[in-house]
């Protein structure tokens, strides 16, 4: 795992696959989400209990951005509200940018199960972006280690300890959970349903 690198968002399941796997690089996005500092603080304190060495990439898309996460109207073709266009599609992008820089060979993921509503989030995907990135200089690999488990089987499978999965941020609107989005409404359910009280 030395040439390795999670892209870590902050959220419990980029948290889980980064406790999973130990690599020794975190890469986290800043793109104009508006979710961004809380993210990046969340990811920031993982990073450091893990020992991690975490880069943050700052590019601002909010342009480019549609529903939950830029506080618009999503388009017309949005499979649910917080659909950003080719959300996953950049941030591989710009984390094996980031990660070619560092000599990285390896990224990994943190999609689950659940995200197949989202066409980014299905193994096709994943094997599409990973025969793109073999193709280019560097030659890195992708990798979903976690996209054939629900979010609480990755959570009991990675065997992270609460005190680490606490720092993680799920909210899509705000840099402190506001406790009604989708995001915040999974994490919530994945906490009930290892018996742990999110509030």
């Amino acid at each position: 795992m030395s040439r390795t690198a999670v892209l870590l968002s902050g959220g419990m399941d980029s948290v889980s696959v980064a406790y999973m796997r130990r690599p020794p690089v975190a890469i986290t996005i800043d793109y104009g989400q508006l979710a961004a500092a809380g993210e990046v603080r969340a990811a920031a304190a993982v990073a450091e209990a893990l020992g991690m060495r975490h880069e943050v990439v700052e590019v601002d898309l909010r342009p480019l951005g549609s529903g939950d996460m830029v506080g618009r109207t999503p388009l017309s073709v949005a499979p649910v509200t917080e659909w950003w266009p080719f959300r996953n599609q950049m941030l591989v992008t710009l984390a094996a940018m980031k990660g070619v820089a560092l000599g990285v060979e390896r990224l990994l993921l943190g999609t689950v199960k659940d995200d197949v509503a989202h066409a980014d989030g299905r193994r096709e995907f994943i094997d599409a972006m990973d025969t793109t990135l073999r193709l280019q200089e560097g030659g890195l690999r992708l990798e979903a280690p976690a996209i054939d488990l629900a979010p609480v089987d990755l959570v009991q499978r990675s065997k992270v300890p609460w005190d680490v999965l606490a720092w993680s941020h799920s909210c899509h609107v705000s840099e402190y959970a506001c406790g009604v989005c989708r995001g915040c409404h999974k994490h919530y359910q994945t906490c009930e349903a290892m018996g742990v009280s999110p509030y």
